[in-house]
């Protein structure tokens, strides 16, 4: 059916509904799960009386953040270094929400504002056909149960082993596929059998993939991948060849001529009650002694809502159901005078795409952020298990489909923690004195679980000025069955007859800076060796080079850029308008890339290519023009799932239809960081962490070392680990003593 006709402009409309008492205090403040509540009411309210929508399903309600040089104004941040900030300006509250109508089909977005504490409706629009609002957690969950009770996928399940009520499935946004029509709302649910309550159900995969439509809530189809083969000359042939996939009607004829693979029946299970009971020699370690951290006189940071101040630093931290954490105004006080830095941090896209080339594997590259949300599949956080030492949460909500707010409570983590040494030196002279100085991090963290992975994401922020992103990736494979003997050219079997494909994880870091003000520039910088050649008069001994810089200027010239190895290429961001007093340069952070630049592997014209263009580059830099609904936020475009092509609002058209300068502009930079998983039977049951950094480190931004003021400690609880400074009977000086420095480790 057609969606309901409703004006292709917004309409302005004048339903209200009063919203409690609200508890916000700074700008930024996410949505209450009371406002949640009222700005749901309202839209039913307003589609009831003004539209022929009959049952609205709720899938995004969050703040529509105010303008940026009105927060900065209301916070009394100037817009450029030596200036007052401006004055402020009236911030009306407002909120935006997606939803879809469950009996006509559509996407409608609504814009509304607090005024005078009654929300107004002021515009609804329909979203255009094909674009698709995030897959919420209750249409993953209900994929389960549809799958669950088809009579076709329990046959099918049925010959391989598994029994209607061990089915499991992950749902999966479809992705890309011209097969079905754009109108339909789908899901590609993975399946996996659970032989028992809290068995790893992904130590069992199933050998289909059934095709869901969220709305309608039921099977429209069923794919087979086909199997590898070896042939006479050993390389691997596909089995059931087929490229572009099936068309719809010989489903059955594909079935039959496939040969199918039983689920694979061993356990790996992970929870060690289970291990006890499923691996004979399993017994855990038990030469593990306690390890506490420990502050007896309680933590160093000030929480004032959602507003964090630690020593220097002072920042707003929200909970963002698509990001999972906004961190934003990021000041530094350098001796009295507060800085700004950033004016936003996030990471707003991510994409997993999968390297087997087999339909319908090609449609596995998740968008994780896009296409579910990052806040939506956060973890409420345990003490004393995801943080360690004394910790302040901070909790999020997000709306349901009836339009109520869940809250996860302790789904922010913030604390600090011991971060080696900061600084040191030691006069080795006879009689000199040493200093350490060790390090401390402010860590804001949180969880997520997107079905088999789980991902932690770490910002730390130092005592030195340096500011830090670690994405730590664990979790379990996402793995397919295999036959036996099986050649397996995409992937690794990492138990017998269970598949994990080659993938890779790219994420895309939004940068919004406000270095010294508003106004903003990237230069690029390479180090290279002097042209001059060895004997010449300008580098005689061959050992010169240098470090060549290049303004980044242009949007559309300069605005996407690679990473060079070679070069060991860096970023920038400066304000001229702001010199170091000795050298003369401008005020920058500078962005220190080389632990997670990876570039993508699939083709310029792939699938992923065209949807995810942020992959493709190491750096997009476009200039922040803000409208009715905030800036450039979505390097894939605001609607991710099922999108076909690269979407009119991502960073890729941004920069080739963009005009006009980038230089000592308001800007945006988009990173692109990652690690390509070829996965090893060591990842199996569940992998190890593995570490994805990026670091923003000050260059010619302070006159000197900024934490030569903080104190050298000497920690009382620290002692030798062995009785006597022996260890195991053995002598060895473990007494901390050094020759050189008296044993002296800090002055003060």
């Amino acid at each position: 059916m057609a969606p309901t006709a409703l004006p292709a402009t917004a309409t302005t409309v004048h339903d209200t509904v009063s919203a409690k008492p609200t508890k916000f205090s700074h700008p930024l403040d996410p949505l209450t799960p009371d406002e949640i509540n009222a700005v749901t009411l309202t839209v039913r309210s307003h589609t009831a009386a003004h539209t022929s929508i009959k049952a609205v399903r709720f899938i995004t309600c969050y703040l529509l953040p105010p303008p940026k040089k009105a927060v900065l104004a209301a916070l009394g941040i100037p817009l450029a270094p030596g200036n007052k900030p401006d004055l402020p300006t009236k911030i009306v509250r407002k909120a935006e929400v997606d939803f879809l109508d469950v009996i006509n089909g559509g996407c409608y977005n609504g814009i509304l504002s607090l005024d005078d504490g009654k929300w107004v409706v002021d515009t609804i629009t329909l979203v255009p056909d094909g674009s698709e609002p995030q897959i919420t957690v209750e249409e993953l969950n209900a994929c389960e149960q549809i799958v669950r009770n088809d009579p076709q996928v329990q046959a099918l399940a049925k010959e391989v082993g598994v029994l209607p009520h061990q089915i499991c499935a992950d749902g999966w946004a479809i992705g890309y596929d011209e097969r079905f029509p754009k109108s339909l709302r789908l899901q590609q649910a993975l399946l996996f059998a659970r032989f028992g309550e809290h068995d790893n159900l992904y130590a069992h995969p199933l050998d289909f993939v059934p095709v869901v439509d969220s709305v309608a809530e039921k099977v429209i189809h069923v794919d087979f991948p086909p199997t590898y083969k070896k042939s006479a000359d050993g390389s691997a042939v596909l089995g059931v060849p087929t490229t572009e996939g099936p068309p719809l009607d010989e489903e059955s004829q594909e079935a039959s001529n496939r040969q199918r693979i039983s689920a694979p029946r061993t356990s790996f299970d992970f929870l060690p009650d289970l291990m006890e009971k499923t691996e004979p020699n399993y017994r855990p370690r038990d030469d593990i002694k306690p390890l506490h951290v420990v502050q007896p006189e309680g933590v160093s940071f000030k929480m004032n809502g959602n507003v964090l101040e630690w020593q220097k630093w002072k920042m707003h931290i929200a909970f963002s159901h698509r990001e999972g954490i906004a961190i934003s105004t990021v000041t530094y006080n350098d001796d009295g005078e507060v800085r700004p830095i950033f004016y936003r941090l996030s990471v707003a896209e991510m994409v997993v795409p999968y390297g087997a080339p087999e339909f319908p594997h090609p449609r596995k590259f998740a968008f994780d952020t896009g296409e579910y949300g990052m806040g939506t599949m956060a973890n409420e956080l345990s003490l004393g298990c995801d943080c360690l030492g004394q910790i302040h949460y901070l909790p999020g909500a997000y709306v349901t489909h009836a339009g109520t707010a869940i809250v996860i409570k302790n789904v922010i983590c913030i604390h600090e923690e011991d971060a080696g040494v900061l600084w040191k030196h030691t006069d080795y002279r006879p009689g000199g004195r040493a200093q350490t100085v060790r390090s401390r991090r402010l860590v804001v963290s949180m969880v997520c679980t997107l079905a088999n992975y789980e991902y932690i994401w770490n910002y730390y922020f130092y005592q030195d000025g340096n500011v830090e992103l670690e994405i730590r990736l664990t979790g379990i494979l996402q793995v397919y069955a295999g036959a036996d003997g099986e050649p397996n050219p995409h992937g690794t079997t990492v138990a017998p007859n269970v598949n994990a494909h080659l993938h890779q994880h790219l994420f895309s870091l939004r940068v919004d800076p406000i270095l010294d003000g508003l106004y903003n520039t990237v230069v690029e910088s390479d180090i290279v060796p002097l042209a001059a050649p060895t004997g010449s008069k300008e580098n005689f001994a061959g050992n010169g080079f240098i470090v060549k810089d290049t303004v980044l200027k242009s949007q559309v010239a300069d605005g996407a850029r690679d990473f060079d190895w070679a070069a060991e290429r860096r970023w920038r961001i400066t304000n001229p308008a702001r010199t170091h007093y000795s050298s003369g340069k401008a005020a920058s952070y500078a962005i220190m890339m080389k632990g997670g630049v990876t570039p993508l592997m699939a083709k310029p014209d792939s699938w992923i290519a065209r949807r995810g263009t942020f992959a493709t580059k190491s750096l997009w830099v476009v200039r922040d023009e803000e409208d009715a609904k905030g800036g450039k936020m979505w390097p894939s475009g605001k609607y991710v799932p099922q999108t076909r092509d690269e979407p009119v609002d991502s960073v890729g058209r941004w920069v080739k239809e963009g005009s006009g300068s980038i230089e000592n502009e308001d800007i945006v930079l988009y990173l692109t960081v990652g690690t390509t998983h070829v996965p090893r039977p060591e990842d199996w049951p569940v992998m190890p962490v593995e570490h994805v950094n990026v670091l923003f480190k000050p260059n010619n931004f302070f006159t000197k070392n900024p934490s030569m003021d903080v104190p050298g400690t000497k920690d009382p609880h620290s002692k030798p680990a062995f009785a006597n400074g022996t260890s195991n009977g053995t002598n060895g000086h473990s007494n901390g003593t050094n020759g050189h420095s008296n044993g002296t480790c800090c002055s003060n």
